[in-house]
């Protein structure tokens, strides 16, 4: 799927990238919606609107303001001295109100938050706090509208905070929990690989299907497949709404205790 193809490729571009550099986040665009959209890496020539299914949450900007507002916004970025999470907040929730593309702004809202994260702590790179705002769909629009009915960022900075928080906190234990697990010895480590990066990958992109999986992994559908099913055995994988359009969830350990508790 050439949408996914394209989020993994923008995603190993990361430590290319400057946050504050306006070419950057062009190419990002490009490289984001190569192939999907005709003026991919140019702002908007038009109107545009935030929509939440079938309903409008905002009308951005006209498009010749686009240039101006953008251009405040990443020299606010380059200046500012908030902490970085305040910072790629209100970066975010600033970008969308701008909505400077013709398409794709949410995804480059998104990766562009975890930009400026990943460049104050690293380990933002593989948190999959894309994932989370999957999962929470209608708050996270719910939040956009509160924030530009109020003319405040703040409920939208409080939204994507407590998202952050939760993404840190299932990512430790996730990471605990395979350390309990596996034991050190090479053999052992190879073979967790594969289930390891199914989870990393469905983490950050959970609409991908299981042959999309196998090609970016370099290993057989059947592999891929079986470790799935091993993942969904031991609950830390579950497939979430119908066979065609759903999604995948990655559960963490405190999640799986949950669960093991109301079975009991």
């Amino acid at each position: 799927m050439l949408e996914v193809q394209n989020a993994l490729k923008a995603y190993d571009y990361l430590s290319q990238w400057q946050p504050a550099n306006k070419q950057h986040l062009l190419h990002a665009h490009q490289v984001l919606m190569a192939g999907l959209l005709e003026d991919a890496g140019h702002y908007r020539q038009g109107g545009v609107g935030v929509m939440s299914g079938n309903q409008v949450v905002h009308m951005a900007p006209v498009a010749n303001q686009v240039p101006r507002l953008m251009a405040d916004l990443l020299n606010w970025l380059q200046t500012s001295d908030a902490p970085a999470l305040i910072t790629s907040c209100v970066f975010h929730y600033e970008f969308e109100f701008i909505h400077p593309f013709a398409d794709g702004n949410g995804r480059m809202g998104r990766l562009w938050q975890t930009l400026i994260l990943s460049q104050w702590q690293p380990v933002f790179t593989d948190i999959p706090v894309e994932s989370l705002i999957h999962q929470h769909q209608a708050e996270y629009y719910q939040a956009l509208r509160d924030s530009t009915a109020r003319s405040d960022c703040a409920p939208f900075i409080e939204f994507m905070l407590a998202i952050i928080a939760v993404t840190l906190q299932e990512t430790l234990a996730n990471e605990s929990d395979s350390q309990q697990k596996t034991r050190v010895e090479t053999r052992v480590e190879t073979r967790v690989k594969t289930p390891e990066k199914i989870l990393a990958l469905l983490a950050h992109h959970p609409e991908m299907a299981l042959a999309d999986v196998a090609v970016q992994l370099g290993h057989s559908l059947s592999t891929i497949e079986r470790a799935v099913a091993k993942l969904k055995q031991q609950k830390r994988l579950v497939y979430q709404g119908p066979k065609k359009g759903g999604y995948w969830q990655v559960v963490n350990q405190e999640q799986r205790d949950k669960h093991g508790q109301s079975n009991q």
